[in-house]
């Protein structure tokens, strides 16, 4: 049995085939999921597991060198941009309207789906390197 890290297999896998510059999703319950893209839904009710949580854990698992953000959560979403920000202090941040955010989830490697139900809480994380 894995011993530290996201025991979830799935996200496990995907985290542990990344290369430098792909990109994982970690969205909402509502954000609309490509066919073509691996579907990794771990909601079980509105609101669990939260966005917040599921980041965190993601972040403790994987290099991170850059993060794209819908424009629209500084105004609609405050709270959890504030903790975003929080999380990922010196990570350089890319804003892009909510549409173009929604194409840009086709190139992802995999949308990891929360059971999070507040607006615009959703994050693209563009994977580092560890050297």
């Amino acid at each position: 049995m894995k011993k530290k890290g996201i025991l979830n297999s799935s996200i496990a896998s995907v985290l542990a085939k990344l290369g430098h510059t792909d990109t994982i999703v970690i969205a909402d319950c509502g954000l609309p999921i490509p066919d073509v893209v691996k579907r990794i839904d771990i909601s079980l009710t509105l609101g669990n597991p939260t966005f917040i949580e599921t980041l965190a854990a993601v972040i403790d698992d994987m290099e991170i060198e850059k993060i794209t953000l819908a424009s629209e959560i500084k105004k609609y979403n405050a709270n959890v941009h504030n903790e975003i920000t929080k999380l990922l202090p010196n990570v350089e941040k890319t804003y892009v309207d909510h549409e173009q955010f929604k194409q840009l989830t086709k190139n992802a490697k995999a949308v990891i789906r929360t059971g999070e139900i507040t607006p615009y809480a959703n994050i693209i994380l563009h994977a580092g390197v560890i050297f």
